[in-house]
Order: structure tokens, then sequence, then C-alpha cells
């Protein structure tokens, strides 16, 4: 591990070599840039995309339009670019991560390769982790790329197909990651190309990239509908889970909410519904019903998770503690809820389009971002989304104290400690940030805090821009702060007068996080740009780190190590076992994430070949050809699956190849019944099939026809895409019980995936082959009848 370490140094050092000497040829233009009237160098964009039309590598530029995005800042906002944000922006250019502190100006450093991946025509995104930030961004940053000639545009969530359209065809456009990404997704659940927004993906910036590609990636962008489910079977499936033991006939983690069906009780199942093995693939279905039953009954609580009120179940906001109207579970869970409290059973979101973030941003030919906090998820950047990890210099020197972390037995001790702490810098003047993991926690610091009659903001705000308002003055004398780590993120914290002399701003973090980058987050938001502050963490072995990963590790500490008369535990025994829980804590989540983008690599390759056919057919143009492909795959699908490659037909299969190609090709087709060879069947179809081509050909060209096969192929596919999408997740759902067989999860969801997908396709060839030959003989009937 530490070679690999030493080795990512040297490379981090050779690449800084190598932009510095960029750097000092772009400081050798500044003084020909600086020369230049304002309509000279609002004229270097034309003059530079000439130059690209004429052949020149866009990495020559690029010495040149740095010199011109500085200067034009200076101009426009008063501000120029230091040396460090030049090199950020290099890093950005090459498609890598820039790592840059807090204060260290990155929504600046974002101006630089923005600009050069413009000037393509090709568009460039740049992504930030909140409207806000968007909005912010594009007011303040979008002034430069408007004054050099460049058009920007913002992506807003409910703006109009117009809006969009126009936001999407500026040479920059920012907007929140997930919107980007929903807008995708609609896109290909769009009637027409006229409602399509996007163009084709080019270059990104991802500002605050962990956040964007590690944080939020846990949760797949879902569109979903309402659609009706199957009350009886949510009945019948609670009847059956309200008769079932803990540890008998399923296992429930508290913690983790796992919930899966024991032997026994996947035999009461099997015995209450009749059917032989619950593992086949046809009984996926049926398994998701009974473990959405078995969860309604283990993970809610009626008064606690929800309430039921005029004959409907309201969740409940474990935050605020009050009823989220609107809100409702997917996948049926809700209606298992539903089906437990003995209701009428509403109708299911049902997912109509889905994508992770992962398998979004990788349709991206070239990805970049930047961040406080990125080299301990390196390898994870590299493997995903092929980007290195490069760590900038600062502007000036960190002089952030970073104190070793205290330790305490209990939760009550540990946040006694905290109040003491904060009450001590408080009495000095010293601004103090307390860095929480939730808004409970964060109330639980209030309590401690006004136990020691401190006044404090509790930071709580019902809107972004509130936030930021909260978090920016956390630096001001005396201020006392209570926050979310997340909150106001992408925000200065500016020191008040006097603070730099009384030690600058004390962050206090209670809780050691899921990831080691997290808590530095937390740490960066003291010591800005050179200036003095201090960081510490306060925490108990009862935090959820400890209880959740290393309750074994960490009983066994406690039986050999004692604390002292305040419940602190010094020493270096309490470090270590917090520092290995929190490495166990970062690999299992590094599993858990790399696992689901391995099943969803399955479901990607088949979206790509469902939404490239569902736009081919949106266009229109070769409707004759894609009909065509389709009857004859799907005649040799009917083939390979009823009749053997080679040996002679039985008179059975015969008939299954019958009936299903007299679907295709009327009542009146038949077989041969002394056909005994896969070949003679082959020959037999191929006149069918030939003259379905020449009817196919000839109507293709009218215009009803044409409209008409555009029409009915969108809906088939889009039917058949939702009802793949559910089946899906069924078989994600049900894969876990082949641990008890033995067999490699992610080997059966490859193959039963595409055995699933195999089937659906084929279904959606015959019903689109079907019923657009059937209107095409109808039409022709109609045509001779007026003749």
């Amino acid at each position: 591990m530490v070679s690999l370490f030493k080795r990512s140094d040297k490379t981090n050092a050779r690449q800084l070599k190598k932009y510095q000497r960029t750097v000092e040829r772009i400081n050798s233009l500044e003084s020909v840039y600086e020369a230049k009237t304002d309509s000279e160098l609002q004229n270097a964009s034309a003059e530079f995309r000439g130059l690209l039309a004429d052949g020149k590598k866009l990495e020559d530029l690029i010495p040149d339009a740095f010199a011109a995005v500085r200067e034009a800042s200076r101009r426009v906002l008063g501000m120029r670019h230091f040396d460090v944000q030049l090199i950020g922006g290099l890093v950005l250019a090459e498609g890598n991560i820039a790592e840059m502190p807090t204060g260290e100006g990155k929504t600046l450093v974002s101006s630089l390769p923005a600009y050069v991946r413009a000037l393509t025509g090709e568009g460039v995104h740049v992504i930030t982790v909140n409207d806000y930030l968007a909005q912010r961004d594009y007011r303040q940053i979008g002034q430069i790329h408007e004054f050099l000639g460049l058009t920007v545009g913002l992506n807003l969530p409910q703006m109009d197909t117009g809006a969009k359209k126009e936001a999407y065809a500026a040479d920059i456009t920012y907007g929140v990651g997930t919107e980007f990404g929903f807008d995708y997704l609609r896109d290909n659940m769009a009637g027409t190309n006229a409602d399509k927004v996007q163009r084709p993906y080019h270059y990104a910036i991802i500002d605050e990239v962990d956040s964007v590609l590690i944080d939020e990636a846990k949760t797949p962008l879902i569109v979903a509908g309402k659609m009706a489910g199957n009350s009886d079977l949510h009945t019948v499936a609670s009847l059956l889970a309200r008769r079932f033991e803990k540890g008998r006939d399923y296992e429930f983690d508290s913690e983790t909410k796992a919930t899966s069906l024991t032997d026994t009780g996947i035999g009461k199942v099997e015995q209450a519904f009749d059917v032989g093995n619950l593992y086949e693939l046809e009984h996926q279905t049926l398994y998701h019903y009974v473990i959405q039953a078995v969860r309604a009954h283990v993970m809610f609580e009626r008064d606690v998770d929800y309430i039921v009120k005029d004959g409907k179940v309201l969740l409940i906001d474990m935050f605020t503690g009050r009823p989220m109207e609107g809100r409702t579970l997917s996948e049926g869970l809700h209606q298992a809820i539903e089906a437990k409290e003995k209701l009428e059973i509403t109708e299911e979101n049902k997912a109509q389009a889905q994508i992770t973030i992962q398998n979004y941003f990788r349709m991206y030919p070239l990805l970049s971002g930047m961040t406080g906090t990125a080299k301990t998820q390196e390898r994870e950047f590299r493997e995903v989304y092929g980007m290195d990890v490069i760590q900038v210099p600062t502007n000036k020197p960190v002089i952030r104290q970073d104190l070793s972390d205290r330790f305490f037995d209990t939760a009550d001790q540990k946040y006694r400690a905290v109040a003491k702490e904060t009450a001590e810098r408080h009495r000095s003047g010293q601004p103090v940030l307390v860095g929480t993991t939730s808004i409970i926690q964060s109330e639980a610091v209030a309590r401690y805090l006004r136990e020691e009659d401190l006044s404090f903001q509790l930071l709580n705000a019902k809107s972004v821009e509130q936030e930021v308002e909260l978090i920016s003055q956390a630096g001001q004398p005396g201020n006392i702060t209570v926050a979310t780590n997340m909150a106001g993120r992408g925000t200065d914290i500016m020191l008040g007068e006097g603070v730099a002399a009384l030690g600058g701003l004390h962050v206090i973090g209670t809780e050691k996080h899921e990831s080691r980058r997290i808590d530095n987050q937390l740490r960066g938001r003291s010591g800005r740009q050179g200036d003095p502050g201090s960081s510490q963490f306060i925490i108990s072995l009862e935090d959820d780190m400890f209880r959740r990963f290393a309750e074994e590790d960490t009983e066994k500490f406690k039986k050999k190590n004692f604390p002292d008369a305040e419940g602190e535990y010094r020493g270096k025994a309490v470090q270590e076992l917090s520092d290995r829980t929190q490495r166990i804590v970062e690999g299992a989540h590094f599993s858990m994430r790399e696992y689901n983008l391995k099943l969803d690599d399955v479901i990607n390759e088949q979206r790509k070949i469902v939404y490239d056919l569902r736009s081919r057919a949106l266009n229109g143009d070769e409707n004759g050809h894609l009909l065509k492909t389709m009857l004859e795959d799907a005649v040799s699908f009917i083939l390979d699956e009823a009749l053997p490659p080679d040996g002679l037909i039985e008179p059975e299969q015969l008939q299954t190849a019958e009936a299903a190609l007299q679907e295709l090709f009327g009542g009146s087709f038949r077989l041969p019944q002394d056909l005994d060879r896969r070949k003679q069947a082959d020959a037999r179809t191929a006149q069918p099939i030939a003259e379905a081509g020449q009817m196919i050909d000839a109507q293709i060209g009218h215009p009803r026809v044409n409209a008409v096969t555009t029409n009915v192929l969108r809906t088939f596919i889009d039917q058949m895409w939702v009802k793949h999408l559910e089946m899906m997740s069924h078989l994600k759902e049900g894969i876990g019980l082949r641990m008890y067989q033995q067999e490699d999860p992610m080997r059966i969801y490859q193959r039963e995936g595409l055995e699933l997908f195999t089937m659906n396709f084929q279904n959606l060839r015959m019903k689109s082959v079907t019923e657009l030959l059937s209107f095409m003989r109808l039409r022709e009937s109609e045509q001779k009848e007026a003749n």
C-alpha cells in the first residue's frame, strides 16, 4: 500500500512540473492580452475557432485561450486567476480531477477549461450540486464567457421544452447533475424527436465531484409512473407474512435493513402458493410480493414510520416528525403496507426509465471534476470513470491545526465534552462550527449547548439560499454554528475582524463518517487561503460507525481498556480501533457501489439496444428496414426455440413452431406435416418473409403508414421496457436466494437477465410485426377493393 501512495505522489509531482511549464507560457502571454482592447479580446474566440477549422489542435490553443480567459475575468469580474488556479484548469482540461482545498477558488478555475472545450461548438456541461450554485455560477462565471462571445445556458427543473432546448444549445450549460440525467431519460421517453432537448455529449466539468459521483451515486435516477399492481397478491402475501417468525422464517438486520427468507420461510411460500421451486425465474414476481410484505411488517411501524389517516398511509419524515403528503414508497412497498393495514390498495409507482449516476456520466467522452477531497477515493475514480486525481498546491500554505481525535465511552459523555469545548473557545470570542451527520444529531448537540447557556445558530434552513447565508457567517467573532456536514457546501467561510488573532475558526466533528473524505470536508471548512484555524473530532464508542461495523471489536477493546473519570479513552489503541473501523466501512461501501454498478452494467447494455431502436423508430427514415429485420429475427427466434438444429423434428415441436408463425403470417400459414429437418423449415418460411417484405416496401412510403409504424414501434418498445425493468428489479431482489445454492449471484443475474431480455425482446418483435403486418394487409385489401 505504501508503494502505491509513493507511486501516486511521484506521478502527481511529474504532472505538476508539466503543468508548471504551461503556466509559465500562459504568464508570458499575459502582457500580450492585457494590451488588447475589449473588442480585440472579444474577437479572440472567433480567431481560435478559425485556427481549429484550419486544423490546429485544441491542446495547442490552451496557453492563449487561458490567457484570454484570465484577462477577460480581470476586466469583467475584477478577479485574476492565480497560478495554482491555472494548474487546476489544466488538470480539468485533460479530463482529470483537480483536488483543491476549500477557498482556493474552484468556481473561477472552471471558467478556463469550460471556455477551451466550448470552442469546438459541441457543448460543455458544468455540473453543480444544487440549483442555487448552478444559478450563481451561471450568473457570475457566465459573464466571462459571454464577454468572449460564447453563449451560456442554465438548465433547471420544471423548465419547458423550448427553454431546455435553448439551454442545451448554448456553448456552455450550467445545471445540477441529476437534472441532466433526468433529461436524458425523458428524451428517451419522448413522443417525437422535436420533444427531445439534449444533443450528443461532449465534455463535462463536475464541481464537488466526490459528492456527485460517489455520494449521490448510491441512488439511481428513476422516472416512475403510476401503474396497477396485483392487489390480491399483496393481500395474500401480507396474510402469509403476518404469520412468519423472525429467525425461523426470515432474517432481518435492523442496522442494514437487509431482509431475507430462510429455507423454512421459502418452504412456506412454496406450499402456500403451490409452486415447486421459488428459485425459478418464473416465480421472481411472487418472491418480490412476499419479501415486500415481510418488509412492510418488520421495517415499518405504525405511528413511527407512518400514520393512517382517512384510509391512506402517510409516511413520516424521520427528521421533522411530520407526515409527508404525496410521498409514497416505490416497488410495491407502499402497497404492501396498505395490505398490512387492510386498506384499499392503490396503484404502484413503477420505473419507466432508470440509470445509475455512474453509467450516466460515463456517456461523456471526456469528464473532469474538482473538489477539496478526492485522493482517498482515487482508485474508484480511476476504475469507474477513468479519471486521475491531481493534488493542486494551495495558493498560500495551509496552517490549520488538525488536533488529535478524542474518544468517549458514551454519547452523553461525548456531547458534554463537545459543549464544554465549545463554551471554552466561545469565552475567548473564537467562532466554532460543530459538524454533525444528521438533523437529529444537530438537535442533540443543541440540547447540550443550551445546558451551557450558549447562544448558537442551528442550521436547519428551509432553503439552500438561507443555508449559504448562515454558513458564510460561521467565521464571525463569537459565533457558534451547528450544521450537518454537507450543509452550505461550496460556500466560503470568511473570518471576521480579529478572529485570526484568536486562532481562526475552530471546527468540531461529532461523529466519524463512512469515509475519511467526508471527515476531511468538515476539517476543510477552516483554514481557507492561509487563514489560521483548527479542527478536532470528539466521538464516542456508541456512535453508529462502531455499533454497525465493529460491535465485537468494540466489546473486546472495552474489556482491555478503561476510560478516565470523564469517560475519555487515552492512548493509541482507541485511535487504531477507529481507523480500522473506518477502513472497513470505506471498503464495505466501495464494494456495495461496485456491486450495484456491475448489476446496472447488465441493464446498461440492454438499455443501449432499446434506446437505439427507439431513436431509429422515431426518426422514421428506416422504418421499412427495421420492420423487415424484426420480422426475419422473429422467425429465426421461433425456429431456434421450437426446432432442434440437427436431427429429426417431433410433431409437437412442429405444432409449436407453426402456431407461433401463424401469428406473424396469418392463420392460413402451414408447415408441411412431413417436414423433419430445420433447413426445410427455413426454406418454407423464406417465401412468406419475402412476400411480407414486398408489402412493407410498397406500404411504408405512404406518410400515414410510416407515422403508424413509428407510433406502434414506440408504444410497444415503451411497454416492453417498463415490463423488463420491473422483471429485472424482481430478479435482482431474488438472486440473494441463490446464495443458499452456492451460485455466484452476479453470474445468475447476468445469465437470467439475458434470458429475460431475449424473451421480452422477442415479444416486442412479435407484437410489433404482427400488429403492423395486419394493418398493412388490411390497408392493401382496402386499396384493392377501391380499385
